[in-house]
Order: C-alpha cells, then sequence, then structure tokens
C-alpha cells in the first residue's frame, strides 16, 4: 500500500466514523468515540497547530490514526464495511464547525488557565 492511498483510507475512514456517529445501531460509547475521532479529523483548527514545526503535524500522523483504530474495534466489521462504502460513495468532507468550537475554546481554557499561573507565579511578567 503506497502512502497516497493510507491517507485516502484515512479520509475515508474519518468519513466513515462520522456516519458511525449517527448510525442508531451503534452503542452510544462508540457513537461518542466515533463523533470525537471524526469531529476532530474534521475540525479546521488542531489541538497542536500545523505552523508548529513537526509536533503540528504529529496529530494528524499519529492522534488520527490511533483514534481510528481504536474506535473501529467498538465498531462491527460488517457496519464498519457499510459505512466505508457510504464515505466512498459521499465524494465531499463535512466540516464540524461545532468541534471548532470547542478546540477554540480548550485553547482559550489552557491561556486562560496558563495566564493566571504565570501571574501567581511571577507577578510581575504580566
Amino acid at each position: 500500500m503506497t502512502l497516497i492511498a493510507w491517507a485516502w483510507g484515512l479520509k475515508r475512514d474519518v468519513v466513515a466514523l462520522w456516519i458511525a456517529a449517527r448510525d442508531p445501531r451503534i452503542p452510544w460509547y462508540a457513537k461518542t468515540m466515533a463523533g470525537g475521532v471524526a469531529a476532530y479529523a474534521l475540525s479546521p483548527i488542531d489541538l497542536i497547530p500545523d505552523f508548529i514545526p513537526v509536533l503540528g503535524y504529529l496529530d494528524d500522523l499519529l492522534v488520527v490514526p490511533a483514534g481510528i483504530w481504536l474506535v473501529m474495534r467498538f465498531i462491527p466489521a460488517t457496519l464498519m464495511a457499510e459505512f466505508r462504502a457510504e464515505a466512498a460513495r459521499r465524494a465531499g468532507r463535512p466540516s464540524s464547525y461545532r468541534a471548532a468550537a470547542l478546540v477554540v475554546l480548550l485553547w482559550m481554557a489552557g491561556a486562560g488557565l496558563l495566564a493566571g499561573l504565570l501571574s501567581r507565579s511571577a507577578p510581575g511578567l504580566l
């Protein structure tokens, strides 16, 4: 399998997880995990921004495939094959604005927490 085929397979699997997260045949815990992985992968905002050298792409290269692998262990193979076929049929890429908003809120909360810690430990710094 070439790197390009692997990347296209990941993209298809992300869309398949997005479909699985909305399917009533999937248990709630698998839906939650599938929705979270798909929302993170489809979000225009990453937890580690891509402009940070090396680390910025680690989430795309490690976290997303690991999340897909984990979630697929909770989805029956026959259903996953059905979701993959549906994902291949859909040419478009869904976007998740809710997930993007959640990531922005997480970054803001982290920045606020960091600023609060810095202001307590070094009062003249901020």
